[in-house]
C-alpha cells in the first residue's frame, strides 16, 4: 500500500519558504524537507495537513487557506510514498521547531542548495516554476 504525505511551502509576506532540518536520528536525517508528515486512515489530506503543522510547528492554518500545488512519488521507500505539497500564505501563531531539528526561512531559488530528501527536490522545482510563472497561488 502507498502511504500517502501531505507538506506545505508556507510562504511569508517576503516571498521566502519555510523548511526544516529533519532529526539527525530520523530517515534523511539533517536533510532540509517541507513542513507536514502522514496522512491518517480516513483523514482528508487537507485535514492532516492542519493537523501536522499544529503538531510539527504549533501553527494555525485554516484548510481553505491551503491551495495544493504539486505532487510527488518516491517508490525507493517501503511503503512507497506519495507526498501532496500545498502553499499556504496565511496562519496564525509564529512558527516553532516542534518534531525538527531547525527551521530555515529562505527564497524558493536559494533553497535548491540544501541538501533535502529526494521526494522534496521535484515538489521545490514545481513551487519555483510556479512563482516564476506568476501563479503565486495568491
Amino acid at each position: 500500500m502507498t502511504m500517502l504525505v501531505v507538506a506545505a511551502a508556507l510562504l511569508d509576506e517576503e516571498g521566502r519558504c519555510l523548511m526544516q532540518r529533519r532529526p539527525a536520528h530520523k530517515r534523511h536525517g539533517d536533510l532540509w524537507e517541507f513542513p507536514g508528515g502522514k496522512v491518517e486512515s480516513g483523514e482528508a489530506p487537507a485535514a492532516a495537513l492542519v493537523r501536522e503543522l499544529r503538531e510539527e510547528l504549533a501553527i494555525a492554518v485554516d484548510p481553505a487557506d491551503a491551495t495544493p500545488l504539486s505532487f510527488a512519488a518516491d517508490t525507493t521507500t517501503a511503503p512507497p510514498l506519495v507526498m501532496l505539497l500545498y502553499v499556504v500564505r496565511r496562519w496564525t501563531g509564529v512558527a516553532t521547531p516542534l518534531a525538527a531539528s531547525a527551521l530555515r526561512w529562505d527564497r524558493p531559488a536559494a533553497l535548491a542548495a540544501l541538501p533535502m530528501p529526494p521526494v522534496d527536490v521535484p515538489l521545490l522545482a514545481a513551487l519555483r516554476d510556479s512563482l516564476a510563472r506568476g501563479a503565486a497561488l495568491s
